[in-house]
């Protein structure tokens, strides 16, 4: 069916016609060209031609464009069938760390060396394209925390948004509290049996307003389940100019608050030394049961308005086209 958006707009149509029936003409210049002896003799014929003379309509074709035009104005949408819309899933926030420590390159994707956010970005992001019918949002944190997506079922855009994050957008040190706190402001309005956070973290608590486990017993209260992830190899090899040694990159991960965050809320405590771990962490998430909801119908859109407004430009160039013409 066709619908229009803007309706109030068709009152628009009579307009041409109030101004030209309660505005007056514009004036005319009188003055003559020449000087003519006999204007005088010629002056009652003029008034009597004038008087029998009808007034011209306006022409068909400006007329037909002003009628599209209002209906251009007016937005037309063609409304499709309605369908059904899969949204049977949970309302699940990714909150992801963006401290410097992140550019730690311990992991290793496709024979190659890279940093822990890189890994993330891999793993997260196809598990992000696996959550049809979830509404995902995104919380990128460092020394503050900020909302980067809203919870929104465009899995696409928020994939992007995560790919587009660079390892101190957010400052060098890690607001993990102040990530739940942020969490929690944005699913509290969410039915209580669909919240749920997962957390990635490669470090301890180092800013912030927020004690983490005081933002988690909050979150337990506000009925948040939160699956924490601490990232990092245990043990990793690094060459110098005296040769190799061992070093453990993840000495600062904060292992016992990450276990407590998740106990006190209901949640699980993952540890990815690997990009085969992050993955498969990732798969277990996948595995969350969805809470049924209710199904909502989705009618596709079309905006028909540029037919109307293409036709009204086209009689317009008509006029014009032929009022030159007669020039």
């Amino acid at each position: 069916m066709i619908t229009l958006e803007w309706i109030g707009f068709l009152l628009c149509l009579p307009l041409p016609w109030l101004i030209r029936r309660f505005l007056p003409a514009a004036a005319r210049d009188t003055d003559a060209a020449l000087n003519t002896p006999f204007l005088a003799e010629l002056e009652p014929l003029t008034a009597q031609a004038s008087v029998e003379k009808p007034q011209r309509s306006p022409p068909i074709l400006a007329v037909l464009a002003w009628l599209v035009l209002v209906v251009a104005a007016a937005r037309p949408v063609w409304l499709g069938e309605p369908v059904e819309q899969g949204v049977s899933g949970r309302d699940l926030m990714l909150a992801v760390d963006l401290s410097g420590s992140m550019e730690m390159e311990d992991f290793v994707v496709a024979d190659q060396v890279v940093n822990r956010l890189v890994a993330t970005r891999q793993v997260a992001g196809r598990f992000i394209e696996r959550r049809y019918g979830d509404r995902i949002g995104l919380i990128l944190f460092g020394e503050k925390a900020y909302l980067q997506a809203p919870l929104t079922f465009d899995r696409t855009t928020v994939k992007t948004l995560l790919d587009e994050a660079v390892i101190g957008l957010a400052g060098d040190k890690t607001a993990i509290g102040d990530a739940i706190g942020l969490a929690i402001k944005r699913l509290r309005d969410n039915p209580a049996d669909q919240r749920v956070l997962i957390l990635l973290t490669d470090g301890a608590n180092t800013a912030g307003e927020i004690p983490p486990l005081q933002a988690a017993e909050l979150a337990a209260r506000e009925g948040l389940r939160i699956h924490t992830i601490g990232v990092g190899a245990d043990e990793w090899v690094v060459r110098n100019f005296f040769g190799q040694r061992k070093i453990n990159p993840s000495r600062d991960l904060d292992e016992s608050t990450m276990r407590a965050i998740a106990a006190k809320t209901g949640g699980h405590y993952f540890r990815a030394r690997d990009t085969a771990e992050l993955e498969q962490i990732y798969s277990l998430l996948d595995e969350l049961e969805p809470v049924e909801r209710a199904t909502r119908l989705y009618r596709p859109r079309t905006e028909l308005y540029v037919w109307p407004l293409g036709l009204a430009l086209l009689l317009a160039g008509v006029l014009i086209a032929t009022g030159v013409a007669r020039q």
